[in-house]
């Protein structure tokens, strides 16, 4: 078993974190107030990158280096400079970023923290509505003592139904249109009701936070869900392995829930999902 690092250092990341993540978040804002300035690029199909999303994620890998050098970081918009380091910061520096470039507030920094291949840290900024999600995990929970927005702890909702409230669903062009909407029809069968933002690490939030009763995406990247999955299993809730295989990589199918709806919600998944 790999051995821990010590607990002040951890603490000392997940302070780090949230501070990180609104001041990245306020870094965004200034952006989002001149959208009509940004220069735009297409990376494939319903996939855009702006120099907002290139400039706050240099914002945040500058901070992040400049205060713990030997860590590890992953992003989306500047690539993977792990060296085989115990500690990995992952970064999306603007999760929704469509919603972003339309004008639309459903967009959030998401900074996660990965120990020896687990995600254990996770701070999630909307800036549009000054929410800051934030928890710790796994062997290192004790570090936040639960699932948190703001100053107020959350928990996951008692559902144990699909029909018991609103359930979170995301999709890109990187899955097929039939690998999702057969999901979406049994989810009606049963009598549930789907919700969709634009933000897949902002939906897993309102997971852990009791807003939605679980998310399910066919495929996600790593930098859009891994500080939420810390966050989720803070507050009580449950996430499938989405590190195994290569996920940190090439990404992985998501599913989060009350661990009493998860064994539901993976049936009506369709495919194997541990």
């Amino acid at each position: 078993m790999p051995s821990s690092i010590p607990d002040p250092d951890i603490a000392a990341r997940y302070a780090f974190a949230q501070a990180l993540a609104r001041v990245a978040g306020e870094h965004a804002m200034a952006w989002y107030q001149r959208l009509d300035t940004l220069r735009v690029e297409s990376k494939g199909v319903q996939d855009e990158v702006s120099e907002a999303d290139r400039d706050t994620e240099r914002f945040i890998r500058a901070r992040i280096t400049e205060a713990f050098p030997d860590d590890g970081i992953l992003g989306e918009e500047g690539g993977d400079s792990r060296n085989g380091q115990r500690i990995v910061w992952v970064i999306d520096p603007i999760d929704g970023t469509s919603c972003f470039l339309n004008a639309l507030t459903s967009w959030c920094i998401s900074i996660a923290l990965v120990v020896d291949g687990v995600p254990t840290l996770g701070a999630v900024y909307d800036p549009n509505a000054k929410e800051l999600f934030h928890g710790a995990s796994g062997r290192h929970a004790a570090v936040s003592g639960g699932g948190w927005l703001n100053e107020r702890r959350i928990h996951v909702k008692r559902a144990v139904h699909v029909g018991d409230g609103l359930l979170g669903t995301g999709f890109s062009h990187r899955s097929k249109p039939d690998e999702f909407l057969p999901f979406l029809g049994r989810v009606l069968d049963a009598g549930g009701m789907f919700y969709r933002n634009g933000s897949g690490a902002l939906m897993l939030c309102y997971v852990a936070a009791g807003r939605l009763i679980g998310y399910y995406e066919p495929h996600i990247n790593a930098w859009d869900c891994l500080a939420a999955i810390a966050i989720i299993e803070a507050a009580g809730g449950r996430c499938n392995d989405f590190l195994a295989g290569d996920g940190m990589a090439s990404g992985n199918p998501i599913l989060a829930a009350s661990p009493a709806l998860y064994g539901e919600l993976a049936n009506l998944c369709g495919k194997a999902i541990v």
